[in-house]
């Protein structure tokens, strides 16, 4: 049986995710993200699934930082679809309500019910667990912001359902493991996710990506971060779609290593089936040519062209 660690606790949306990624697993909760990374690392757990992006909020503070330093790798990804609920104690009118607890992002993430109420937000250190807590303290005056797992799991009552301010609100997770064997290179939709540092020369940034422009790579995640104290030395995090034994994702590999001081491999997994559904809707259908036609790089200014190797192998 595979144990799966994760940041929160049951009812949560990390445990809601690590249920569908796993569904016959055990589940080993935690109280912070690097606890759950340490507990596939020392082999407490077989994988950890943590949360990296929402598409209210970005970023999960603190993941990109770790990733790297954990020395695990991600085999997976997952999107959740994120659903609140404000829940309080059988009994509760919205009217006794003058207090909401919930997770710092959750709290932002449905601001609009909160504002609307007049309440005040109390932090909690998770979703689930400010449902607990609302049914620990038996107090009608406190309600929290929660998924609806959470109001069944802790015996509280739905006051307001779907309250999140976006309704495609969705948080991407992905799966990591202490082996880093990829995926083999089929042709379906993949995903590979790195960190580099460019050398200290001019235009190293620009040059080190010029060749997934050139190559037809989308980049579809870059982020910086200060590396250790000093704020000179700057670390990206980065995910492209492709597999490294692509002819056109190798090409553009070899120019980022070329341009940096250091490249890493995190992961090469199957891109998930929300991202190829975003992808298909997103497909423009044929562009029609209106006007003089957007010279080529190069011909506007008088430069000659970059002379780079042809895009399809």
């Amino acid at each position: 049986m595979t144990t799966v660690a994760y940041q929160g606790e049951p009812g949560s949306n990390s445990s809601t995710a690590a249920e569908a990624l796993y569904p016959a697993s055990s589940e080993l909760t935690c109280t912070s993200f690097d606890q759950a990374l340490e507990a596939v690392t020392r082999g407490a757990a077989d994988v950890a699934v943590i949360p990296v992006d929402n598409s209210a909020a970005g970023r999960v503070a603190d993941v990109h930082h770790l990733l790297p330093e954990s020395g695990l790798f991600i085999i997976a990804e997952y999107f959740l679809a994120i659903r609140f609920d404000l829940m309080g104690l059988p009994g509760t009118s919205l009217d006794h309500v003058e207090c909401v607890r919930s997770h710092v992002h959750a709290l932002g993430q449905c601001r609009k019910v909160v504002r609307e109420g007049g309440w005040h937000g109390l932090v909690s250190d998770d979703t689930a667990g400010a449902a607990r807590e609302v049914a620990e303290l038996g107090d009608h005056r406190h309600a929290a912001l929660a998924p609806p797992a959470a109001a069944r799991l802790y015996g509280l009552e739905v006051l307001r359902a779907g309250v999140e301010d976006d309704p495609d609100n969705t948080t991407r997770f992905v799966v990591l493991s202490r082996e880093g064997t990829p995926t083999p290179y089929t042709g379906d939709p993949m995903m590979t996710s790195l960190f580099f540092s460019v050398r200290n020369i001019p235009s190293s940034l620009y040059k080190a990506l010029g060749g997934f422009a050139s190559s037809g790579v989308n980049l579809t995640k870059i982020e910086s971060y200060q590396a250790g104290a000093g704020l000179h030395a700057s670390r990206f995090y980065a995910e492209i779609e492709g597999h490294p034994d692509d002819p056109r994702v190798e090409l553009a590999l070899q120019e980022l290593r070329f341009f940096s001081s250091e490249v890493r491999i995190l992961g090469v997994y199957p891109a998930h089936e929300h991202r190829r559904a975003r992808a298909i809707r997103r497909r423009p259908g044929p562009a029609r040519r209106q006007g003089n036609p957007v010279p080529e790089r190069g011909e506007a200014d008088g430069r000659a062209k970059p002379s780079r190797p042809p895009s399809d192998p």
